[in-house]
């Protein structure tokens, strides 16, 4: 008796009875699970690699402990499918059956279902999938493993924003006062679940991440480079892993942004200083513009100028961008094209233009903005579209200068695009991108070329001919008139 009540006490015994010997990572995801069970902690956000075991610790070995020491609570589990989430909930009641007496509960007579059962001490457990009904439902213990399903729903600000409103209005008021999340994911994008928590409630929630190589302050002190788990995963398992810069950032980095990037490289960006910026005379200048649809939409609008050099190089002049009304980016726009003097302005065709398109041009017309505006269609993805600029930039760069306020900004929107949580700035690129499609490179300055002194001979079609300064032919023609008087 005595060994099942110190049994029951203690989730790292619990573990070991079903089995189970945690290695390091276990026993810190074990400490702070047991400070959720204690109400010292109601917000944990856990972000590990895959196959690292942290759905069997946490969805469940931690919930059939944790209804041990809250004998009437109720637990809501979510995950990214309702069968999935009843496959956490069947393994969990096992273990329930299995371990009743060191547990202290059973299930009761009628409970069966995978998804939805109680305790013979009046608990519950209820799973769901994102998304999913939870009405009738209330928790003391919410537990979300893993509500991201793949790469193209982490990619989708559709599901993106379908998952967060579930969140928000189905999910989190269905909790009782003092009640605990627990979040468990891998961080596919910066604007998933977890980025959006966070985000929410700055200061809430308790973070661990471990991530599959130890980088700066590892919570578990490894060495920089240091493996998690090594003796589990092998070194050909993160070689494998690492050939998708995306894929080991996000899922074994813990990390969304690549630091070399994904799609943009960070090799790319060539950094230069006012003084290395090449004479404007020698540039043809363009512009293009990402509108938002509104002010206070989340989305911002920007405005970029890119000038071309006779090598066909791009060098990034300017940029504004803002989450603003019409009215402040239009005069933005007039500013831009007044100091910069583009040939051509690029923006998307569709309702933004169609809706300011009239005021922007009057404004044009009053502040004498005049410039040349190309629209071209939305289609395709916003990958697609950005196609090619980065073609051209993987050719030859785009200059960027490093001193800009915006360029902290741009860099994490470039290295993290598409998983970025704004991609405002590659869209306005992407334009320009396309706009360079139809145009041609900057002006190769005419040479100095000293002239003559005096009397030069050439070989041209054939003949030998004479070149002399325009002074030598005056100096010539004053002599002759000056014998012509004589």
């Amino acid at each position: 008796m005595a060994r099942r009540i110190e049994t029951r006490g203690s989730f790292t015994r619990f573990a070991r009875l079903c089995g189970y010997e945690p290695a390091a990572h276990h026993g810190l995801l074990i400490q702070r699970l047991e400070a959720v069970a204690r109400g010292d902690v109601h917000r944990q956000a856990v972000f590990m690699p895959p196959g690292s075991a942290k759905s069997t610790y946490a969805s469940i070995l931690f919930v059939a402990w944790w209804l041990a020491q809250h004998p009437g609570g109720s637990v809501i589990a979510a995950s990214h499918t309702q069968e999935l989430a009843e496959r956490w909930g069947r393994r969990v009641r096992n273990l329930v059956t299995e371990h009743q007496l060191v547990l202290g509960y059973g299930l009761s007579g009628d409970s069966y279902a995978a998804g939805r059962w109680q305790t013979d001490q009046g608990g519950e457990y209820f799973a769901a999938g994102v998304g999913g009904a939870i009405t009738g439902w209330r928790a003391d213990l919410v537990v979300i493993d893993d509500p991201v399903r793949s790469r193209e729903d982490a990619d989708s600000a559709l599901i993106r924003d379908r998952t967060w409103d579930w969140y928000r209005y189905d999910l989190v008021t269905r909790l009782k006062p003092n009640a605990s999340i627990v979040l468990i994911q891998t961080r596919w994008h910066e604007d998933d679940l977890a980025g959006r928590a966070l985000a929410d409630a700055p200061g809430a929630w308790e973070v661990l991440r471990l991530p599959a190589l130890a980088e700066e302050g590892d919570p578990l002190g490894r060495a920089l480079g240091a493996p998690l788990w090594p003796e589990w995963f092998t070194p050909e398992m993160f070689v494998e892993a690492q050939r998708d810069p995306r894929l080991w950032s996000a899922l074994y980095q813990q990390r969304p942004t690549p630091e070399e990037g994904d799609y943009f490289q960070a090799g790319w960006l060539k950094p230069y200083s006012p003084g290395q910026l090449p004479a404007t005379s020698t540039l043809k200048v363009y512009g293009a513009s990402d509108y938002a649809v509104t002010a206070d939409g989340g989305d911002y609008t920007v405005h970029v100028v890119v000038g071309v050099d006779p090598e066909n190089r791009m060098w990034l002049l300017d940029l504004w961008r803002r989450q603003a009304s019409s009215d402040a980016w239009v005069s933005a726009f007039c500013d831009l094209v007044r100091a910069w003097k583009p040939i051509e302005w690029a923006e998307e065709g569709g309702q933004i233009r169609s809706g300011v398109g009239p005021f922007l041009t009057r404004q044009m017309i009053e502040r004498k903005a005049f410039v040349f505006r190309r629209a071209f269609p939305t289609k395709h993805d916003k990958a697609v579209r950005a196609q090619s600029i980065r073609g051209k930039m993987a050719m030859q760069g785009l200059y960027v200068p490093t001193h800009a306020p915006w360029y902290a900004d741009l860099l994490g929107e470039l290295l993290g695009f598409p998983a970025a949580k704004h991609d405002d700035q590659v869209d306005a690129l992407g334009l320009i991108g396309q706009l360079l499609d139809h145009v041609s490179p900057g002006i190769v300055p005419k040479p100095d070329v000293p002239e003559p002194t005096e009397l030069q001979y050439q070989w041209v079609n054939g003949r030998v001919e004479a070149n002399m300064s325009m002074r030598r032919i005056i100096e010539l023609r004053e002599a002759k008139a000056r014998r012509d008087r004589d």
